[in-house]
């Protein structure tokens, strides 16, 4: 059997990785535009290995989450990459979002969260010195790892494993052909296999509705902008302060984040990108701005969400008003301890009513199946949800 996967990020990756390791008959074809595998999500993100706190109970996030973060340290484990379980506190800082945060500590015991603990005003300093809020969840599983380092490992694994990873190949197309598959590359290459996987992120709907696949749901890319503590004021953060999560958006709001290399960020927020590819500010691509602007669901969702957007464009504006966020749980943050840094774009998933994709969405039609819908938190998961990837594609041998 020959399965053919379309994009080289880390759902990809690991999607190639287990079927080459348990499945060893099979030959493995990953095809990844770039130069180079995990150039876009896998290594523009917090590099937070979530613990499944926020996720709805019985969703395809909830269940993956969990387990995926188990599988993946115990990967960084077995090959050696660093993996620093920091933990998380999430804090509410006003009496009105006790209600919200009760909700949060429901949801995520009933998750099965590993270590969760709530805790008073003196308790989270115990954990974060510098932080202040009337209450606290403790996540004391939640940890940080470099993605992109990840994903190159889980590629070496796949390769040692028989399968090729193939760069710079861009797909066009990609259509059933009775029990097979033809993939169509935008040089016109014909590539023909038996199964088809397709993870191709920010263009996962372009590249469905190209092989007449359903329209919904449509990419929206937002990009996330941070900013860094300088590094003499990282003595301010330990570990991950989040804030207590609006239920209605799949961002988790401004939050503090010490990374694996030692850098602590701040951020991100969440405006539409003018471009899919677009980290930077300046960058646009008309396309791209046609594909977000001519989907129905987009007036939609704007109506539904200005007040959030206009604020998310003022904190774009000012780095005061960026940094004021974050400064409800570490009062001590000044907007001068802070420097720029990267920023990241999110392929968020919205359908045609506007509603804002929460959960993964796995679809099939025939030999193929396709990922139209992995936000965070699918690096967390990506080993578990290669495993739910390679169960729906009817690879049994594999999925047993």
């Amino acid at each position: 059997m020959r399965v053919a996967i379309v994009g080289g990020g880390i759902v990809g990756l690991a999607t190639a990785r287990l079927i080459a390791r348990e499945c060893p008959d099979t030959e493995v074809l990953v095809l990844e535009k770039e130069r180079a595998v995990a150039q876009h999500q896998t290594s523009h993100n917090s590099g937070v290995v979530h613990a499944g706190l926020y996720y709805a109970t019985g969703s395809l996030k909830a269940q993956l989450c969990v387990r995926g973060a188990s599988l993946l340290k115990a990967f960084c484990r077995q090959r050696g990459i660093a993996y620093d379980e920091c933990g998380k506190l999430v804090i509410a800082t006003r009496e009105d979002e006790l209600t919200r945060f009760a909700a949060l500590e429901e949801r995520a015991r009933a998750n099965g969260v590993p270590g969760l603990c709530r805790l008073g005003e003196s308790e989270l300093r115990a954990v974060e010195p510098r932080a202040t809020g009337i209450a606290a969840l403790h996540s004391p599983a939640t940890a940080i790892v470099d993605f992109g380092e990840v994903a190159r490992a889980m590629a070496d694994d796949a390769r040692a494993a028989g399968a090729v990873i193939d760069t710079g190949r861009e797909v066009g197309r990609v259509q059933s052909a009775g029990r097979a598959v033809e993939i169509e590359l935008t040089d016109g290459a014909i590539i023909r296999a038996d199964r088809a996987i397709v993870c191709a992120g920010l263009h996962a709907d372009r590249l469905a509705r190209a092989s007449r696949q359903p329209a919904a749901p449509r990419i929206m890319p937002f990009r996330g902008e941070y900013w860094q503590l300088r590094p003499d004021r990282r003595d301010l953060v330990r570990g991950l302060i989040y804030p207590v999560p609006d239920p209605a958006l799949p961002f988790l709001g401004i939050h503090l984040t010490r990374k694996i290399d030692g850098s602590v960020w701040i951020g991100p927020n969440a405006i539409l990108a003018l471009a899919r590819e677009g980290y930077r500010r300046t960058t646009f691509v008309a396309r791209d701005v046609w594909d977000t602007l001519g989907w129905p669901g987009a007036p939609r969702l704007f109506r539904r969400y200005w007040r959030v957007g206009v604020s998310e464009i003022y904190r774009t504006l000012s780095k005061r008003a960026f940094i004021r966020e974050a400064q409800r749980y570490v009062p001590e943050l000044r907007a001068g301890d802070a420097i720029r840094a990267s920023a990241g774009v999110r392929a968020q998933a919205v359908d045609r009513d506007g509603t804002l994709v929460d959960d993964f969405r796995l679809g099939s039609d025939g030999p193929v199946l396709w990922v139209r819908n992995a936000p965070s938190p699918a690096a967390t998961s990506s080993l578990a949800i290669a495993e739910e990837i390679v169960q729906r594609a009817q690879l049994s041998r594999v999925a047993a």
